[in-house]
């Protein structure tokens, strides 16, 4: 027993130690959390290319060629300790917003679309959700290409049933690289896993024709989606405290959390949803139209009836005041439509909300159309 003791105390010992490696700043635009109640976490991919080494450079383009950086996936976690559930909310990259928090030294136009906000840092993304959505942002997660590529070669890789072989059809430095020529289930190590999750030309073969996905950005999220709980689900299935500090040591140097993400919250966290199912894990799209912008060209225009339903449900309350509306394609902001309501209360627990008087609550995320790749067993 006391040898158990600890091996126990010196495995938690060296999580903490690695934890502390674990990049962190400061977040004044973090709304802090009340013990208990729910919370919203921000999971930011980014597209920098900083700090790249000449292997990556060829494969994602070197910062010369990509300069700054853009939040290449924008998600919100949304967690409830109480009753150990979670739901993910998607905003597609290209939806158009005034930006909240960016100094005007960036030279950048208020109106532009979401994913360049956070050129100018965490702070500036989460005050732009939060000013035009009502969402509270409690904590951010920041992941680069090489921690997501490190968190699934962490776990053994992912497995993912392709039902037609698929590939990314894309030059330049906007290539993934994705590339499954066979059909079926199959294993898939850091790198691949990454292309699937950042193609933006994804495009399938059959009945001898390669056919290009017509969802583009809401199909893209869809796939990062399943990447995600493609993940879970194989850290699920080996947790133990050992993967957990190889989790961690891999991830480490490509990650970067706000001040307030301490080790006991995170620990805590692990802890009480190691168990959780990744079936279980409902997820959301912000729902968005095509549209031309003169200010930022090609955007995402935020639908906003149906998306005052879709935040109410995803976070179980209405979302809180909005002082900058999202933009329609020639830059107005769009106020809630009438009868919406622009207030509520972000901690209430889930499933306090309802939906604004007559009117049918949306469903989450539609599951993945039939060329998309599956979860599998090996």
């Amino acid at each position: 027993m006391a040898v158990l003791v600890l091996l126990a105390g010196g495995v938690y010992a060296y999580a903490r130690y690695r934890w502390s490696q674990v990049r962190t700043v400061a977040c004044a635009t973090c709304t802090p959390v009340v013990g208990g109640q729910p919370f919203n976490v921000l999971l930011v991919g980014s597209d920098s290319r900083a700090g790249e080494s000449s292997q990556q450079a060829q494969r994602f383009g070197s910062a010369t060629q990509v300069q700054g950086q853009r939040s290449d996936t924008v998600k919100i976690l949304h967690v409830d300790p109480s009753s150990g559930t979670a739901r993910l909310l998607s905003i597609p990259r290209d939806t158009f917003v005034t930006l909240s928090g960016v100094p005007s030294s960036s030279g950048l136009s208020p109106q532009q679309k979401i994913n360049t906000a956070f050129d100018s840092g965490p702070d500036a993304l989460i005050a732009t959700i939060q000013n035009t959505f009502g969402i509270p942002i409690a904590h951010f997660v920041q992941v680069d290409f090489q921690g997501l590529m490190n968190a699934v070669d962490t776990v053994g890789g992912i497995y993912l049933d392709f039902p037609y072989p698929v590939r990314d059809d894309n030059a330049g430095a906007n290539q993934s690289g994705l590339a499954v020529p066979q059909p079926g289930c199959q294993k898939l190590d850091g790198a691949m896993t990454l292309a699937l999750a950042r193609s933006r030309y994804y495009q399938y073969l059959q009945n001898g024709y390669w056919h290009p996905d017509p969802t583009s950005d809401i199909g893209r999220i869809e796939r990062q989606n399943i990447v995600i709980q493609a993940i879970a689900a194989r850290a699920r299935s080996s947790y133990d405290p050992l993967t957990v500090n190889a989790f961690l040591g891999g991830i480490v140097h490509d990650v970067t959390v706000d001040k307030a993400m301490g080790f006991s919250e995170m620990l805590s966290l692990v802890t009480k949803y190691h168990a959780f199912s990744p079936s279980s894990l409902q997820s959301f799209t912000l729902p968005v139209a095509p549209g031309v912008s003169p200010y930022a060209g090609d955007v995402e225009v935020v639908q906003q009836a149906q998306a005052q339903q879709v935040i109410r449900q995803f976070q179980g309350a209405a979302p809180g005041q909005v002082t900058t509306p999202p933009l329609s394609a020639s830059g107005t902001p769009m106020a809630p439509p009438a009868g919406a309501p622009t207030t509520g209360s972000p901690g209430a627990s889930p499933g306090s909300g309802g939906s604004a008087p007559g009117a049918a609550a949306p469903s989450p995320s539609a599951s993945a159309p039939p060329y998309d790749p599956k979860l599998c067993n090996p």
